[in-house]
């Protein structure tokens, strides 16, 4: 995951680089008032970006928590809303990109989305079972920290 040089000496950012990027700004529309994730899911070669999610209540509901109690705020998780969005099928490899370390049950949609292949983030969540949970089936976990 390092930025490559072009032929004219400039940086070119790495795709997990500028997917990470974008789960970011995708945050910036949560309207949790806790925590804010975004996530994006992409085809494996960077190509296409199959879903993107972030967290918050269900459309048509007020844009804020239901309640205060953090792990309890009501909002849907960041990659819930991405994988209700990827309408890929099963068969096709993805990698999903999150600002922060998908939560358990969280790690268990991403597992029965079907063939994702790794997951990339920024930064822990406070419980970190789903690392061991997603390595347990395959799924490449790697936290992506910014120089």
């Amino acid at each position: 995951m390092t930025d490559k040089i072009n032929p004219e000496g400039r940086k070119r950012p790495s795709f997990e680089k500028i997917y990470l990027e974008l789960a970011k700004t995708l945050a910036a529309r949560s309207t949790c008032s806790r925590l804010q994730v975004g996530t994006v899911i992409t085809s494996t070669d960077f190509r296409k970006v199959l879903a993107v999610g972030y967290n918050g209540n269900a459309t048509g509901l007020h844009n804020g928590c239901d309640r205060n109690e953090p792990g309890n705020c009501g909002c849907l998780h960041s990659e819930e809303n991405a994988v209700i969005n990827c309408d890929a099928p099963r068969f096709i490899e993805k990698i999903v990109f999150v600002t922060h370390l998908p939560c358990i049950q969280c790690a268990k949609r991403l597992i029965n989305l079907g063939n994702v292949k790794f997951v990339y983030y920024n930064h822990d969540y406070r419980i970190k079972d789903s690392v061991e949970l997603l390595r347990s089936v395959g799924i490449q976990v790697e936290q992506f920290k910014k120089n």
